[in-house]
């Protein structure tokens, strides 16, 4: 079930060479995320918008696209942050994965895109449901333990918020995957320093952050995470024979001047005057 340009080895993926294409992309889809989170007055806004460049990093990378949604082997995306689901569906739609109605139809009734990501028919590309915060490394563990034992060589990427990095079934997952030495796990944290309450540092300090996944086994990557350019060359990176985290450094309402870096963000919906901004 190997395949070229696998996680030891890999091509890299034509988009993920095209700057351009990528920060039109990206204003696309945090132009989509403003205008569903003000149709739909839906909250988190903030942990959305901050996250748009790290999802299309991934999804370019990776070889999930239309042709292969369905199929049993292929990269597995896991957004462990399922509150951030509408850069999720937003970055979906930029590769042809969710039918554009859908998101036009977010929240509404009858719909099966949520204010959490979840299983649904009608978008395969969703690896899991999440919601339940710290549940999503496990999964992803999971992922890549199965692509090994079936001699797969496809990649599991799981998008974590810093947050959650307080659950202790994170840091049983990490201990797990760090021991089997799972090289086919990519994590990457949304590491915008703010939680649901206040800022992590003030719930609880996650210093010093990169030694503490070293010491669970991970190769540890520290960068901007709206810069696209690092984001793919830091997930192209050749495998050094274990799992790998990125903690990438955000800005929480990235492209909302009036809520970046603030908690209100976590709960606030978009405003009429932000359609403007997009």
């Amino acid at each position: 079930m190997a395949r070229a340009g696998s996680a030891r080895g890999r091509k890299h993926s034509p988009l993920s060479q095209d700057g351009a294409a990528a920060a039109a992309r990206c204003a696309a889809a945090r132009r989509r995320v403003i205008s569903m989170s003000y149709s739909a007055n839906s909250a988190h806004l903030g942990s959305s918008l901050g996250v748009v460049e790290i999802l299309d990093a991934v999804l370019a990378v990776s070889d999930l696209r239309p042709a292969t949604a369905r199929a049993t082997e292929r990269d597995r995306v896991i957004l462990s942050k399922g509150h951030a689901a509408m850069a999720y569906y937003a970055a979906l739609e930029q590769y042809g994965l969710v039918a554009p109605s859908l998101l036009d139809a977010y929240l509404q009734n009858g719909t099966p895109l949520w204010g959490h990501v979840g299983l649904t028919e009608a978008v395969p590309a969703i690896d899991a449901t999440s919601g339940s915060l710290g549940h999503g490394l496990s999964l992803a563990t999971g992922f890549s333990l199965g692509h090994r034992l079936r001699g797969s060589d496809h990649r599991v990427f799981c998008i974590l918020s810093d947050g959650e990095c307080d659950e202790g079934s994170i840091w049983e997952a990490a201990l797990f995957a760090g021991a089997r030495k799972l090289s086919s796990l990519t994590a990457i944290v949304d590491y915008n320093h703010i939680q649901s309450l206040a800022p992590t540092r003030e719930v609880m300090d996650l210093e010093p952050f990169g030694a503490k996944w070293r010491s669970f086994g991970f190769e540890t990557i520290e960068l901007d995470g709206h810069d696209w350019a690092a984001l793919v060359a830091a997930l192209e990176r050749p495998s050094r024979g274990r799992p790998r985290v990125i903690l990438a450094h955000t800005v929480k309402g990235k492209g909302v001047a009036r809520i970046e870096n603030t908690v209100a963000s976590h709960y606030k919906p978009a405003l009429a005057a932000d359609l403007e901004l997009a």
